[in-house]
């Protein structure tokens, strides 16, 4: 059975994984994750980690509006 994750940060939809033989494979859902796409990693949380490293380094800039 396929297992798959929504990986979200700052309330953002950053992409999703799937399980597979190499272990969670991350596919982008933004241009701000695109280098994330086609990784692989060891665990949901590990790309998520990687997701949200890649947000607060700088290298996908978030810009956040007023509500």
């Amino acid at each position: 059975m396929p297992t798959a994750f929504v990986i979200e940060i700052f309330n953002r939809t950053a992409g999703i994984v799937t399980a597979d033989e190499r272990g969670f494979s991350f596919f982008s859902s933004e241009r701000a994750f695109d280098s994330l796409e086609g990784q692989s990693f060891s665990s949901a949380r590990d790309a998520e980690r990687a997701a949200r490293a890649l947000i607060t380094s700088g290298g996908g800039r978030v810009r956040r509006t007023a509500v």
